[in-house]
């Protein structure tokens, strides 16, 4: 967001004072405070929203104060309105931007429609990213009342968002057997309803293969319920709390259960939670949150550029490249930029400018340094009159101390901070931790690329889509003769494209073919001599496919070149594909492995089946490279939610910077129907012993979504992290990962289990050996797994990622309606080993014959004959059973076994 306009000069430089703590939302006491909730530009003004935003906060409030046992409640809240809306009088956004808000409200997308949910990457016990509300479910009671009453609909969301923790139902098992006894998936099990056919409200009929009920069945809970728990099954319910410990239901198949090791959502909040271990205080008289409404206008932006003796040579050249590129192609059209320089002390070279045009940009870049010389003071700017923005960016290479975090308690100004080589003080990312801004490291030279996929990154964060310049392309490479490559237009995207070529010495030749064969040659580019840089700008709207570009390098030595290639949204009406990725944490200690995340989506729909990269690179040098998978295994929590995932666990002390690329060459991307954690849609409730139904939910079909993608290429940058190891310490050894997608499927009298393949360091390399045990009691397996029975010894693991199959033929006559349960565990070479996995139940059901109508030729084929089945389901339950099992490991050709 910015500061109001017009205004040349202000007081103060750099650098903001917010009480020395993290951005982002904190505890105060028993009070939730810096919660930032952003209205997308696409909702139309509406002053009832900003009312109702305010209502359903207090309401909330309360239930959470409840549902915490009196503990916890909402204090402080901001509302960040889009820059588009002028009919209120709002004050002016210091730090609060749309990309930092932990509450989004905006239209509904294709997927989820009104429906609220979470964006959760995984975790157990680890924050979401982001609550979507839309603007229907916010002021139209016809659409809330199927979710229930906002205040308790967000504090299920809150659940998510806050603590990481899971529903408690599933829509895709809805039901399960406890012993033999069907029951609704739900906790706690004391929840109490009807079980009625949703088409005619019969009674449920039984399926005589699974021994469940049949799918148009549906459990239908009585509104009000004698129960308190839980908010986290049925937010619409009279229920008040989250399950206990001691009320928890473990045996619902459920991804709470899943996800969280069968612990309950308070166990959670209370052990694994970011709020774990906080002490509580009393609880101050007035609950009720107070309320600030905010709004961002036109990007102020100070550029605060390190020119010190050590900049000299190449690194000016780099900074000259990158900050060019910032100015001529990322700040969008009204935005006001300035540029400040400092050594020991600062000097303006250019005041905040608005960008109205290509001569203001020309502008701007020519008064960009030149010449580097002198010591370094990060806060001498402090002392100077100068020009600031609401963003800061500060880049530096240098080791001075910082300082001066409180000088300017009032500037409001979020500050990106950008180090350049390994001599960098690290410290300086504190002013970017306490202001809610950037922290990226950059390596030297040009084949990096990093300065310019830094300042690429900086784009607008209002939330509109279609005004961001998109990196598609960004590679580098010290070479003689040719340098080959390709990129991707796809539907989504094509305005406003840009071919820019960055060179060490001297230019190189260069050719660009689009798809319909139009070549692009060196005479096309303009050349930016000083600057040694080449540009091409694509008139119009790019075609769409594949485009190829080379590079000769004209000279007999190896010089380093790079290609970054841009677009934007072909239209305001198309949102593009984009691509986001962070690590789990920005520092690590080498205790626990650290994850990788890209999310990859078209405005909130998955983009699923793509090819996505990440390289991770140290400032000593070291490079890895990791593909990132959503295939709900490892380190990745959902299939198909277009989450990709990956531990990295080559964890040495440095500083590490992040980049991510994703392809669809092959055309396999498609959309996904995999939808995000969220508020039960409600089919109904049972009041005064009848079934009141609710409209079905609005389905959403393949029909709706386009379902082939497109060949598309991105290219993104997270912001760069630190390891430091403990002195004198080896790098960590990691165990394989806990497997948590074990299931089974039953041919004839073979019971198939089947997983994915952890690896020797978590979800890397490959484990030595699995340990897969049964029992008759399922918390024997969660609390005392070495004392169950073994099942298999000598497997042989394949590679991490890898699904994994094994046979159990059954000997034994075993009893209708025995269960059992089996859990598995991998070790790798150091005899390190997994987590226990989530639980299989194995239920044997031997369905009655049918009985045939009177009319019906008698079957002499033997009707009499049972059928075996088994039911699976990732739960918990007590039966008694014995099992004589032989196991043999099969390769894994197709999800089904040849039985012999």
């Amino acid at each position: 967001c910015c500061l109001s306009v017009p205004f040349i000069f202000l007081t103060v430089l750099l650098l903001v004072y917010l009480s020395g703590s993290t951005f982002g939302i904190k505890l105060t006491g028993n009070g939730y405070t810096d919660i930032l909730i952003a209205i997308n530009p696409e909702v139309p003004e509406d002053p009832v929203l900003i009312t109702q935003i305010e209502e359903m906060f207090k309401e909330a409030s309360r239930h959470l104060l409840n549902a915490t046992k009196k503990h916890l409640y909402f204090k402080e809240v901001a509302i960040l309105v889009p820059p588009n809306w002028n009919k209120g009088n709002y004050s002016k956004a210091k730090t609060e931007v749309y990309d930092k808000a932990n509450i989004i409200i905006d239209e509904p997308n294709k997927l989820h429609g009104d429906q609220p949910y979470t964006l959760q990457y995984g975790e157990c016990g680890s924050e979401g990213r982001y609550i979507h509300l839309t603007p229907d479910f916010m002021l139209n009671d016809d659409v809330s009342k199927y979710y229930g009453p906002r205040g308790k609909v967000f504090v299920h969301e809150w659940a998510h968002l806050r603590w990481g923790v899971f529903d408690e139902y599933n829509e895709e098992k809805p039901f399960y057997l406890s012993g033999s006894i069907i029951e609704a998936t739900r906790c706690t099990i004391n929840i109490t309803g009807k079980y009625i056919h949703k088409r005619d409200q019969r009674d449920c009929t039984t399926d005589p293969v699974t021994g469940l009920y049949t799918e148009d069945c549906v459990f239908y809970p009585d509104k009000q319920q004698t129960t308190s728990a839980s908010i986290m099954y049925n937010q619409g319910l009279s229920v008040k709390e989250f399950c206990t410990k001691e009320t928890h239901n473990t045996e619902a198949p459920n991804i709470q259960n899943r996800l969280c090791g069968n612990r309950g959502v308070e166990e959670v909040i209370t052990s694994l939670s970011v709020d774990a271990g906080v002490a509580v205080v009393p609880t101050p008289p007035s609950i009720l949150p107070t309320f600030t409404v905010v709004q961002c206008r036109q990007r102020v932006v100070c550029l605060v550029l390190d020119v010190s003796g050590s900049m000299a040579g190449s690194r000016m050249l780099n900074l000259r490249q990158a900050a060019t590129l910032f100015i001529q192609k990322i700040v969008e059209d009204q935005a006001y930029i300035g540029i400040v320089q400092f050594t020991a002390t600062a000097t303006i070279r250019e005041p905040l400018t608005l960008i109205d045009g290509e001569a203001s940009r020309d502008k701007l870049v020519g008064s960009l340094p030149l010449s580097a010389g002198g010591g370094t003071d990060i806060c001498a700017g402090v002392k100077k009159d100068g020009a600031i923005g609401d963003a800061i960016i500060l880049l530096t290479d240098g080791e001075s101390s910082i300082n001066c975090q409180k000088r300017v308690n009032e500037s409001g100004a979020t500050v990106h901070t950008i180090t350049l080589g390994p001599k960098a003080n690290i410290d300086v990312k504190e002013l970017s931790d306490i202001s809610g801004g950037k922290y990226h490291n950059a390596a030297d030279g040009v084949d990096s690329n990093d300065l310019v996929d830094i300042f690429t990154s900086h784009t607008t964060s209002d939330g509109n889509l279609t005004k961001q310049t998109i990196q598609l392309e960004s590679t580098g490479l010290n070479m003689i003769g040719w340098f080959n490559g390709s990129v991707s237009i796809d539907r989504t995207i094509g305005n406003k494209t840009s071919f820019l070529v960055i060179y060490e010495r001297s230019p190189p030749d260069i050719l660009v073919l689009s798809p319909f064969t139009r070549t692009y040659d060196t005479s096309h580019f303009k050349h930016d001599a000083p600057a040694k840089t080449l540009t091409l700008d694509i008139e119009g709207t790019a075609e769409t496919g594949q485009w190829k570009y080379s590079l000769l390098n004209k000279e007999s030595t190896a010089q380093s070149m790079s290609m970054t290639v841009t677009s934007r949204a072909v239209s305001d009406a198309i949102p593009p594909v984009m691509v986001k990725t962070h690590m789990s944490q920005q520092s690590s200690n080498g205790s626990k492995p650290m994850l990788v995340y890209a999310e990859v989506n078209q405005k909130g729909v998955p983009v699923i089946l793509a090819d996505v990269m990440a390289t991770l690179k140290s400032d000593s040098g070291d490079q890895y490279q990791l593909q990132l998978l959503d295939n709900g295994a490892g380190a990745d929590a959902f299939r198909n939610d277009g989450i990709y995932s990956s531990y990295f666990t080559e964890l040495t002390t440095g500083k590490y910077s992040l980049k991510v690329k994703v392809h669809n060459n092959d055309g396999m991307a498609r959309f996904s129907l995999r939808r995000h954690s969220g508020a039960l849609y409600i089919p109904g409730y049972v009041v005064n012993g009848q079934v009141v139904m609710n409209p079905p939910k609005p389905p959403v079909s393949e029909d709706d979504l386009q379902a082939d993608v497109g060949s598309f290429t991105r290219t993104v940058i997270g912001e760069s992290f630190s390891v430091l190891l403990p002195p004198g310490v080896p790098p960590p050894n990691f165990p394989p990962n806990k497997i948590t997608d074990l299931n089974a499927e039953i041919e004839e009298d073979k019971v198939l289990l089947t997983w994915t393949a952890p690896g020797e360091d978590m979800d890397q390399g490959t484990a030595t050996a699995y340990e897969i045990r049964f029992s008759e009691d399922s918390d024997l397996l969660r609390s005392n797994f070495s004392t169950a029975h073994l099942v298999t010894y000598d497997l042989s693991p394949k590679k991490a990622g890898s699904p994994e199959k094994l046979s159990f033929t059954l000997f034994s006559i075993i009893k209708n309606g025995t269960t059992l349960f089996f859990a598995a565990k991998a070790e790798d070479k150091s005899f390190l080993k997994s987590e226990t996995s989530n639980i299989i139940q194995v239920t044997k059901i031997v369905p009655k014959a049918p009985v045939p109508s009177p009319t019906d030729a008698p079957d002499t084929s033997g009707s009499g004959v049972n059928i075996t089945a088994i039911v699976i389901s990732v739960t918990t339950v007590t039966m008694v059973a014995c099992l004589i099992a032989s196991v043999t490991m099969c390769s894994i050709k197709s999800r089904r076994v040849n039985h012999a």
